[in-house]
């Protein structure tokens, strides 16, 4: 039996020497490469400079029991995670309401490159297989990219966008709360990394 690779990082058009993982992530997610704007009319943009280093800020978004303390807003609580932290991996926290309800939102890592940058998805499983979003947000596929930049003079730019498939979902996920929701989190990631 003859097994043939396919290279995406060098068959993609007009892309003959992508090597890098946010090169493959931005094109998975649909993205020119190099995507660092808020260039796109699908994304949802939450960007703050905070005094916390990105090594601190990369460990609570990377060590479970550190991100089961900070992920859902207050009174919400994430009482679960799984973090396989690896292009293709497993990503998978377990939301639960203040009635005990239980949410688990599950997805793949597209780009995982530490202390700089996070891209997860939940249009994909594990190992890039294809996956119908299950997650608290009305199982909206949508990608998430965590960039983590150190800030003259200290602390970090931290910017979190959420890329969606169409204006319909964009505006759900905007209308459900995105900019209160993912701040009143980055405030508690702040309290607890400080």
């Amino acid at each position: 039996v003859e097994t043939v690779a396919f290279d995406f990082a060098h068959q993609h058009e007009g892309h003959a020497a992508l090597t890098q993982p946010d090169q493959v992530a931005d094109i998975l997610a649909g993205l020119p490469v190099g995507h660092r704007e808020n260039d796109q009319p699908l994304d949802l943009v939450l960007e703050r400079t905070i005094a916390v280093a990105p090594e601190r800020v990369w460990a609570a978004w990377t060590e479970p029991e550190l991100l089961m303390q900070w992920f859902t807003p207050a009174p919400w609580k994430t009482v679960a995670a799984e973090l396989d932290l690896r292009p293709g991996g497993r990503c998978v926290t377990t939301m639960e309401s203040p009635e005990g309800e239980r949410y688990p939102n599950a997805g793949c890592y597209l780009a995982v490159e530490p202390n700089r940058l996070l891209v997860f998805t939940s249009a994909l499983g594990e190992d890039y297989r294809p996956a119908t979003p299950s997650n608290g947000a009305d199982n909206m596929a949508f990608t998430a990219r965590i960039e983590i930049e150190p800030a003259a003079g200290g602390g970090t730019v931290y910017r979190a966008i959420a890329m969606h498939p169409d204006e319909a979902t964009c505006s759900r996920h905007d209308e459900m709360g995105f900019h209160h929701g993912w701040g009143a989190a980055l405030d508690q990631l702040v309290a607890l990394m400080s």
